[in-house]
């Protein structure tokens, strides 16, 4: 649903995001992002939904800073969602988990009323119910637990009559639930156990519940300090206390998965890097996303109309990477023209991917070496005759000249003409310094020479050393692979097909299996 046409008011949603993974947040969510001129979030709202906004979006950040009181932090947020509807702008409020469970929703949406500004409420799933199910905990079952109580860890010290009534809480429900605990831990358990939970009751504790990085520990309400100092568990967290939590040795999902806990850089172009990120996430990843190439269209298009004006004196066509087929594509879009020009013309393609793009094209691929690179389909065209043949090779601006070269010893006559170029995107230094000191990268990733090369020639190579020498590196293919041991790099990862699912496969292979 599109967000309102604006009016003299603007309208503000207040969207619930979930406790911190992008897949959790509605749908109605997404769209609403897509779509508003302002987007206000908090510290617990996952900075990587900002990217679903619209670039010129406004984004505001409004989470507390230390030393602000509880209401002033939140009379100033208050005053920013009134000042932006108030100029006419669709104001999406993004919180962590709930907007309603312990999210001060109900506060902002009070101010909107008495400046009457309209809004609208997407519910999200509350940090209470999806961080125990990441960490493998169901609140209720029905042979353990039949009542859960969600209970905040940190009430409001301006409130009037502020105490829980631990009293009933400690023996009222089954589970117990509580949100930002941990500055209070020993006073809870403190007060369960003195109100009747025994000391052996099960506690979980879960520090950033759904991001890659989660960390869950668990104990018993006599023991858990003890864990939790130990292995340094820091907040936000939530804390499970009941019978419940005995399940999760045997329910615990997403912290078994392959690449959990791993942080991998992934440096291949943005519009070409989603699908291998996405596989990467699913696998238990958390995924930097760097980009050393920016792919543009080539300086002029000379080149290839001239070569689309002739297209029918050519016997074959080479395409060697994805980019090549849509560039070539789009640019017969753009001269009026279709693949019906192709007709009587041998298609070559090296890899699975950029077939797979071609056949989607409703094209046919006449010829796909078995290895993935220049000198395989060298040797599949070496079968049939090459003297007095006429081939086209649309590829990027710069690129090896093993192909075009050997054709021509072999009497080919080759026609190469770039249809896109991959250029060095501009970082400034403090980006590139915010994304050095992000912490330790576990695996770093390089799908080309170029990427490698543009990815050196940024970082420098004192700052490689400071920062990177760790890092195992992966790379898709051998030539890659060479450009970095003449960089003086070892690689650790390298596939034994060149294709991006199966550089995921050895990544996962380079790690050990979880138990």
């Amino acid at each position: 649903m599109a967000l309102t046409h604006k009016t003299k008011k603007g309208k503000v949603f207040l969207v619930g995001a979930g406790p911190g993974d992008p897949k959790l947040l509605t749908l109605r969510g997404k769209t609403l992002l897509e779509e508003a001129d302002t987007v206000v979030y908090d510290y617990l709202a996952n900075p990587a939904l900002l990217n679903f906004a619209k670039g010129e979006a406004e984004r505001i950040y409004v989470g507390k800073k230390r030393g602000a009181s509880n209401g002033q932090h939140q009379a100033k947020i208050n005053q920013i969602l009134i000042q932006s509807a108030l100029a006419g702008k669709n104001v999406v409020r993004l919180k962590g988990g709930d907007p309603f469970i312990f999210g001060r929703g109900g506060e902002e949406l009070e101010a909107l009323v008495a400046e009457s500004i309209p809004f609208e409420v997407v519910p999200g799933v509350s940090s209470a119910i999806g961080v125990p199910a990441y960490a493998g905990i169901p609140l209720t079952h029905r042979k353990i637990a039949s009542s859960v109580t969600f209970i905040t860890g940190h009430e409001d010290p301006d409130k009037v009559g502020n105490q829980i009534n631990w009293e009933k809480l400690a023996i009222g429900a089954d589970t117990l639930v509580f949100l930002m605990a941990m500055g209070n831990l020993s006073a809870i358990i403190r007060q369960l156990i003195f109100y009747g939970k025994s000391v052996t009751t099960p506690i979980a504790v879960i520090e950033w519940g759904s991001y890659p990085y989660q960390k869950t520990v668990t104990g018993t309400l006599e023991n858990i300090e003890a864990i939790v100092s130990e292995k340094r568990i820091k907040p936000p967290v939530v804390l499970v206390v009941g019978a419940v939590v005995s399940l999760r040795d045997q329910l615990k999902w997403f912290e078994t998965r392959p690449l959990f806990g791993k942080r991998i850089l992934v440096t291949r172009a943005k519009a070409q890097a989603a699908v291998f990120i996405t596989e990467l996430e699913a696998l238990g990843a958390e995924v930097i996303s760097f980009p050393t190439l920016e792919i543009c269209p080539p300086p002029s298009w000379d080149a290839l109309d001239g070569a689309i004006d002739q297209i029918e004196s050519y016997d074959t066509l080479i395409f060697t990477s994805v980019n090549g087929v849509s560039f070539f594509r789009d640019r017969l879009r753009a001269l009026k023209k279709d693949f019906r020009l192709l007709k009587g013309i041998s298609i070559c393609a090296i890899g699975s991917a950029t077939a797979e793009t071609i056949e989607a094209w409703d094209l046919r691929v006449d010829l796909i070496p078995d290895e993935f690179k220049a000198e395989g389909l060298l040797d599949k065209l070496k079968e049939s005759e090459i003297q007095g043949k006429r081939f086209l090779i649309p590829r990027a601006l710069e690129a090896r000249e093993t192909l075009p070269d050997e054709l021509r010893r072999l009497g080919g006559q080759v026609d190469v003409v770039p249809v896109y170029q991959a250029v060095q995107p501009s970082y400034s230094d403090e980006e590139i310094e915010y994304f050095l000191k992000r912490g330790a990268i576990d695996i770093m990733t390089f799908a080309s020479s170029s990427t490698l090369r543009h990815f050196v020639a940024m970082i420098g190579q004192a700052r490689f050393e400071l920062y990177l020498k760790e890092s195992a590196i992966a790379v898709i293919g051998p030539i890659t692979g060479k450009t970095a041991t003449n960089l003086g790099l070892t690689v650790s990862v390298m596939p034994k097909s060149y294709t991006f699912s199966a550089l995921r496969d050895a990544i996962v292979d380079y790690y050990p299996i979880k138990a």
